[in-house]
């Protein structure tokens, strides 16, 4: 069973029906003891990430989180703010801590290297597939995803960038480490392209 985590922030209903046309089942829901029981966990994400982990403390579902995929080694995909989430902190509306399950920073793309790109970084973009990956299985070495975001992932190690893409500077459009990934794009709103890659989510962990 695959839990999609419900915190009050995120595009739920729109990964559900994604993973339900792939034939998968799953569930949102904020239930601890649901979540612990999961197979797979996706946390999507949209909006502020100072509000998020708000509402993820208030919910009592860090520490459910930081069990269940630490300890228990189930697989997560974080999707955008989702993805964001999984990394130690953010600077986005006030400084926060994140989980903490991938050793990264938060980051606003810095403005003076965008010479009149808009923030945020919204519309299809081309990722570049950095390395064998189970997300990526199958997929040719340049491929297009929807993004919508003004805050990047700040990897000090590139050895777990699953994806790259650029808006004004290069940045990780995901990544991979053993059970834990995350995309900065929306695979939920990429057609079939964001459909295969919740397929080899589902399939390959």
């Amino acid at each position: 069973m695959i839990v999609i985590i419900d915190y009050g922030m995120g595009n739920l209903f729109s990964i559900q029906s994604a993973i339900t046309y792939l034939g998968a089942e799953s569930i949102v829901s904020s239930d601890p003891n649901i979540i612990c029981n999961a197979d797979r966990i996706i946390l999507p994400g949209v909006g502020s990430f100072y509000k998020a982990m708000e509402n993820l403390h208030t919910a009592d579902l860090v520490k459910v989180l930081r069990g269940t995929v630490i300890d228990r080694k189930i697989p997560i995909l974080g999707i955008c703010l989702g993805m964001q989430l999984l990394g130690l902190s953010s600077t986005e509306d006030g400084f926060r801590e994140g989980l903490g399950l991938i050793k990264c920073s938060v980051e606003r793309f810095e403005g003076q290297k965008f010479d009149g790109l808009k923030i945020p970084h919204v519309g299809f973009d081309t990722v570049s597939v950095k390395h064998k990956s189970k997300l990526f299985d199958g997929f040719n070495s340049q491929v297009d995803f929807y993004f919508t975001h003004s805050y990047r992932m700040k990897f000090t190690d590139q050895a777990y960038a699953a994806g790259i893409c650029r808006h004004g500077e290069s940045f990780i459009a995901a990544f991979e480490k053993e059970n834990i990934c995350g995309t900065q794009f929306h695979p939920e709103k990429s057609q079939t392209n964001g459909l295969f890659l919740l397929r080899n989510f589902v399939r390959n962990f």
